[in-house]
């Protein structure tokens, strides 16, 4: 498929976005860089920020991902290394992908006057984790914990960048069907990591701790557990541990399956402690019983 013909609504918000500035020399050569090194494809999801599109790069036929943004939607902006003025979400990637396996690649990106265009790698056979657990009902205690172990790695190498997702929930983790290999995508909620608390919650509701619920402000790192417990648990439940809208009260108990180990329940209760200071840490977390003896792709 050309980029000329092929899609839709990226190719038409780049053609308006350049028909605008058709004198600017450097827009048309991005553009045109673009046409000569990408083959654009289908559509392959769409959320509050942009789209994601199929692409392969006709230099060596690999897979990659072509996600656009309207600069409507771009609220906040950063630095790159080279001075670079760059949406944060872009700024944050730069931090945190390169040389790191367990986090999505940013192998370009482009800013035209109504989009930004970034480039990102694309497991050829991959499924987001959601799809995933879907497919098989529940995973078994031994893929979760493998699959588990790859987003804790993730996560620790963010939170070493100083960078905070405050998105993770399965869709933002894509599953390689070949290798099992996991990775964390969309850093489009993604804030610097501060020891402050936060007073603004940027992500997906179902996902937000209780002390944000309650108080309306949370700890970066607490946080960060509370969602990776209920990660934890729609692994190996096949289900979000609470109810759509449900308001969690401070004595609500959690209700687990018998099948799972001892081990695999205290995690889960651990990580999705109501209060924020009994949560474990990552490096706790890394150290529980039911995450050794683990077997890496």
């Amino acid at each position: 498929m050309d980029f000329n013909i092929c899609t839709d609504d990226l190719h038409e918000g780049i053609e308006s976005s350049i028909s605008k500035f058709a004198d600017n020399t450097k827009l048309g050569k991005a553009q045109q860089r673009l046409k000569e090194r990408y083959r654009l494809g289908s559509l392959l999801g769409r959320g509050g920020f942009g789209s994601i599109f199929a692409a392969t790069r006709l230099s060596d036929g690999a897979p990659v991902a072509i996600k656009r943004v309207p600069r409507y939607c771009v609220h906040h902006w950063g630095e790159l290394p080279n001075c670079t003025s760059a949406p944060l979400e872009i700024v944050l990637l730069d931090k945190v992908s390169s040389g790191f396996s367990g986090v999505v690649q940013l192998l370009e990106w482009v800013e035209l006057p109504n989009d930004i265009l970034m480039v990102l790698e694309r497991p050829e056979h991959c499924q987001d984790l959601h799809h995933f657990i879907r497919a098989r009902g529940f995973l078994s205690e031994g893929v979760a914990r493998q699959l588990f172990h790859q987003v804790l790695e993730a996560v620790w190498h963010c939170t070493s960048c100083r960078v905070l997702h405050r998105d993770i929930k399965p869709e933002n983790i894509l599953v390689d069907l070949a290798t099992r290999q996991a990775k964390l995508i969309d850093f489009g909620c993604g804030t610097y990591l501060q020891e402050a608390a936060y007073t603004h919650f940027a992500g997906t509701p179902s996902y937000s701790p209780p002390e944000w619920t309650h108080f309306g402000w949370y700890y970066g790192k607490p946080a960060t557990i509370w969602s990776l417990g209920i990660v934890l648990h729609q692994m190996v439940c096949g289900e979000h541990p609470f109810r759509r809208d449900q308001n969690i009260s401070w004595d609500h108990q959690l209700s687990l399956p018998q099948r799972l180990s001892p081990e695999c329940q205290d995690l889960i209760r651990r990580c999705l402690s109501m209060l924020d200071w009994d949560r474990p840490s990552l490096e706790e977390v890394f150290c529980h019983p039911w995450m050794q003896d683990i077997h890496l792709p």
